[in-house]
């Protein structure tokens, strides 16, 4: 069945790889329709290269570059890491937070070319195809979707490869790093080739933000992070934007080896995959986060919040970021960061960080005099003796019960 005509232009989220590359090629000759590609420069650094150049060779009309390094991490990373968001107890979901922010600037960019259709690089067995196309859904509800990966037959590398070189498409001759990565300013992501055997320790040469935990320095590193209403703002006593924090927790931490995660995790779409991640920032942002918490939060705040993480942290894998329910609970959560005002202070060392000092100069619910292990006047111990008992007392009765 011949697509031509169907549409007339669309905007391809774009990252100048060999998929895209063909995608946009193919959706040229397949869909004959104008084709606006479209990059989010999220931190990857040299990667954006010679995108245009790339693009405009391709086939493109028109090739956007946008700069969303301060929106991504003070409008997604930084409200996500507020409810110490964290996928499986593992995974800091650098990948899954930046989806919706592409889709959104990616139909903003749709919306101004007067395109009538979008597209992506998802494959049909991934997560990415869902948190771009909800994305799409929410700005747009009747836009026009393609999935080439769900629709064409190029269903191996050798085809794609052989796709590539047919339309004059340069293939990548290298294969020193065979496997698939995404990179932002929250993490780099590594998947496929050698990976897929989750018995195959993920190769030295193959991480890019982090030395070696062993050949980190031998002298700790300790790094004093401010937080004002549950957001970093400061690090060693310099105030810095959201980009240009992460970006110096990144380099402190990859410095020591921190935030290198191997784990298979469940995709939405049902099956086990297997990732490799690098989060230096992120790992140390988490952790002095949650040092600030310890000093400043209620407990049955903190533990409420806490009881809702793996229900948000699925929100944001799954990709309902703009869904009712993620909206609703991230007003609770950033309800419960008023308070969340003072200093963390981290010791990064080989691998590990860890929270050494924590204090808040308008917060601090830790009161001295009825914590101390010396004589006070304020507490007076006997009285732990009747909220025992009353405590106790279910237990007692229950107990009496199975004796008798």
């Amino acid at each position: 069945m011949s697509r031509k005509g169907q549409v007339k232009k669309a905007v391809l989220a774009y990252s100048g790889g060999l998929d895209t590359s063909i995608i946009l090629k193919w959706l040229v000759e397949e869909y004959g329709c104008e084709v606006v590609a479209f990059s989010a420069d999220l931190g990857q650094g040299e990667e954006l290269d010679h995108i245009p150049e790339k693009a405009k060779n391709t086939g493109a009309s028109a090739c956007y570059i946008e700069d969303l390094r301060e929106e991504f991490v003070r409008d997604f990373v930084f409200p996500m890491f507020r409810a110490n968001a964290i996928y499986e107890g593992r995974y800091f979901l650098g990948t899954s937070i930046a989806r919706p922010l592409i889709a959104k600037k990616q139909m903003e960019i749709a919306a101004a070319e007067g395109a009538d259709a979008v597209s992506h690089g998802a494959t049909g067995k991934g997560n990415d195809q869902v948190r771009f196309e909800l994305g799409y859904y929410h700005f747009d509800p009747a836009v026009k979707v393609i999935a080439p990966w769900r629709e064409w037959d190029l269903n191996s590398r050798t085809a794609l490869e052989e796709y590539a070189k047919k339309h004059g498409i340069p293939v990548p001759t290298s294969k020193k790093n065979p496997w698939s990565s995404d990179r932002n300013l929250l993490h780099i992501s590594f998947e496929g080739d050698v990976l897929e055997n989750p018995w195959a320790e993920a190769p030295e040469h193959m991480y890019v933000l982090s030395v070696a935990p062993e050949k980190a320095p031998d002298t700790p590193e300790y790094v004093e992070i401010e937080f004002k209403n549950g957001d970093p703002i400061a690090v060693n006593g310099e105030q810095l934007s959201p980009a240009e924090l992460l970006g110096k927790l990144n380099e402190l931490g990859g410095k020591h080896g921190i935030g290198r995660i191997d784990l298979m995790e469940n995709r939405y779409v049902g099956m086990k995959s297997r990732g490799v991640y690098e989060t230096p920032g992120g790992t140390i942002l988490e952790e002095a986060h949650r040092g600030v918490e310890s000093i400043t939060m209620d407990r049955e705040v903190m533990h409420l919040r806490d009881s809702l993480i793996p229900r948000y942290a699925e929100m944001i894998y799954n990709g309902y970021w703009f869904a009712p329910e993620r909206e609703a609970l991230q007003a609770l959560i950033d309800d419960t960061q008023k308070t969340v005002n003072g200093v963390a202070r981290v010791k990064l060392y080989k691998g590990h960080c860890r929270v050494v000092g924590r204090q808040s100069a308008t917060d601090s619910l830790f009161n001295v005099d009825f914590a101390t292990f010396e004589a006070d006047e304020v507490y007076n111990q006997a009285d732990a003796e009747g909220f025992i008992k009353l405590n106790a007392l279910r237990l007692r009765i229950r107990s009496m019960m199975q004796k008798r």
